[in-house]
């Protein structure tokens, strides 16, 4: 149920905890700088995650179908995060994103109904949401500046964006 992972793993690798159906809560030590593609794939009854501030880069898949995944905390330090990182996490409904992060794979939210960003984030890029077609319901933080082109295209079920007064362009 609980995994407390030791100080000293720096890298949590490829497919470490994929399909641990009865994984409900991971501890990630400060020491993590990486968190590998597929690595907690499936984890159905994983329901919060706190990324630690020395975690650099979330790779393709890391959470995918993680459907019990409510939010995750604490990404300061994420500069990239993979393609569908987070797709099919159904419950997800908040994320911290930063101004760190200068590169998205695509899809990263796929199968998302309704999803609050907060963090210092300030320019949604090109395709975030592409093809999302389950997303109803987005609310930006009041940092985003600027929202990239396609980023909200074929999201066939969307109702509702909050955008802040800050943004300039879209």
């Amino acid at each position: 149920e609980q995994i407390e992972l030791p100080s000293f793993i720096t890298k949590i690798e490829k497919y470490t905890f994929k399909g641990c159906s009865s994984l409900k809560q991971i501890i990630i030590p400060s020491n993590v700088t990486s968190i590998g593609m597929n690595a907690f794939r499936g984890c159905s009854l994983l329901k919060q995650i706190e990324i630690p501030s020395s975690v650099t880069s979330i790779k393709k898949n890391a959470f995918y179908e993680c459907k019990s995944l409510e939010q995750i905390t604490n990404m300061k330090s994420v500069k990239s995060i993979g393609r569908n990182a987070f797709a099919k996490c159904n419950s997800l409904s908040k994320i911290s994103i930063t101004s760190s992060v200068d590169s998205f794979g695509d899809q990263i939210f796929e199968g998302v109904e309704s999803l609050e960003i907060v963090g210092n984030i300030e320019n949604i890029p090109s395709n975030l949401f592409e093809e999302n077609s389950t997303l109803i319901k987005l609310t930006l933080p009041p940092t985003v500046k600027t929202i990239g082109e396609n980023a909200f295209r074929k999201c066939l079920s969307l109702t509702e964006i909050i955008i802040p007064s800050t943004v300039t362009s879209i």
